[in-house]
């Protein structure tokens, strides 16, 4: 014989079955809006606000308040951060391509592994930033202040870097091939395994077996 369905669900151990179940879901539900409501409030992330700033490609960010940030891996290609305050930020693999960093402050800002292709950097910043196999292909760096910065196996193919300050910098097995070094401060850099290169040099300096070096 067919059970009949309707008789068990008005039976008094299905609804309490219902009812623990629905108290399941419901705690799932609640730890799982906690999960994103963490995220959210870290307000670091892609598509989440920092201050005022939304967070994502071709944000809208000049002059933002971004001391701080936790912006590691965030996709910002096209974004407008002129005249931002990023010191101090984490922009580790952050995706910035093409990214408008014109005078931002990145002092000791961790910009590891972050792709930069044809970024805006004139006149930014760096002191102290790590750089560290940053993809800077074409990236406009002409009259940044970066001394002290770790550029240790940067790629700068192609960048201009033209009267950029980088005193005691690390430029150890950095990629130069056709970067624009005119004019560049390079007193007390840090060399060595430098490959390819540079379209030119600051007067007084050559590179030799991967080494810069007054000559």
């Amino acid at each position: 014989m067919i059970p009949n369905t309707d008789a068990l669900e008005t039976r008094p151990s299905s609804r309490r079955r219902r009812r623990n179940l629905i108290a399941a879901v419901a705690a799932v539900l609640a730890i799982t809006g906690t999960v994103v409501a963490i995220t959210v409030s870290g307000g670091s992330r892609s598509g989440t606000m920092v201050g005022t700033c939304d967070i994502g490609p071709n944000a809208q960010c000049p002059g933002a308040d971004l001391t701080g940030a936790n912006l590691g891996n965030a996709f910002l290609s096209g974004a407008d951060f002129t005249g931002a305050d990023l010191t101090g930020a984490d922009l580790t693999g952050a995706y910035l391509r093409g990214a408008d960093l014109t005078g931002a402050n990145l002092t000791g800002a961790d910009l590891r592994n972050a792709y930069l292709t044809d970024a805006e950097l004139g006149g930014a910043d760096l002191r102290g930033a790590l750089l560290g196999s940053a993809n800077l292909h074409g990236a406009n760096l002409h009259g940044a202040n970066l001394p002290d910065t770790d550029l240790g196996t940067a790629y700068l193919g192609g960048a201009d870097l033209t009267g950029a300050n980088l005193t005691g910098a690390n430029l150890t097995g950095a990629w130069l091939t056709r970067a624009n070094l005119t004019d560049v401060n390079l007193t007390g850099v840090i060399s060595g395994g430098i490959i390819g290169t540079p379209v030119a040099l600051p007067t007084g300096w050559v590179l030799v077996r991967g080494v810069l070096q007054p000559g």
